[in-house]
């Protein structure tokens, strides 16, 4: 398990630094706002991370979701990683990147014939920005980070 973590991390630092430096080159694009490695917590824990990235006027990405539990309810929560998912046709109008994420992986064996998943990303200013899993729940904050 603790291998995976690394491999994981060692994936999104590899990603993220990737994305800055295409960052440096297209921030003059229309896709500059949404660019960048997007992170979410809950319960004081991460809770996702999106990496948006601009290949030449065309948006790609990928997301990686953190699951979250506690063995009671005075037990303190936990967090780990998924495996990373790429972002299915990503759009964004300037203020909102819509795109869908695979469920297949979510809950197997069950989920193995999910259609995909639709999530928004709202810009909410500077570097801040509200995810919202299709048109389900509170939207989840997340900051814009450099890498």
């Amino acid at each position: 398990m603790k291998l995976k973590t690394i491999l994981i991390g060692i994936t999104l630092v590899i990603l993220g630094a990737y994305a800055f430096l295409l960052n440096v080159n297209v921030d003059a694009s229309a896709n500059a706002p949404i660019n960048g490695v997007w992170r979410g917590q809950m319960n004081g824990l991460p809770a996702v991370t999106l990496l948006v990235t601009d290949e030449g006027g065309s948006l790609v990405g990928g997301v990686l979701f953190y699951l979250q539990k506690r063995a009671d309810e005075k037990s303190p929560w936990t967090s780990t990683p998924s495996l990373p998912e790429p972002m299915l046709n990503p759009k964004f109008d300037g203020k909102t990147l819509t795109f869908q994420v695979s469920h297949r992986r979510a809950h197997p064996p069950e989920s193995l014939s999910d259609p995909p998943r639709p999530f928004h990303l709202r810009l909410a200013g500077p570097d801040k920005a509200e995810l919202v899993n299709g048109k389900e729940g509170p939207p989840l904050t997340l900051t814009r980070s450099v890498y």
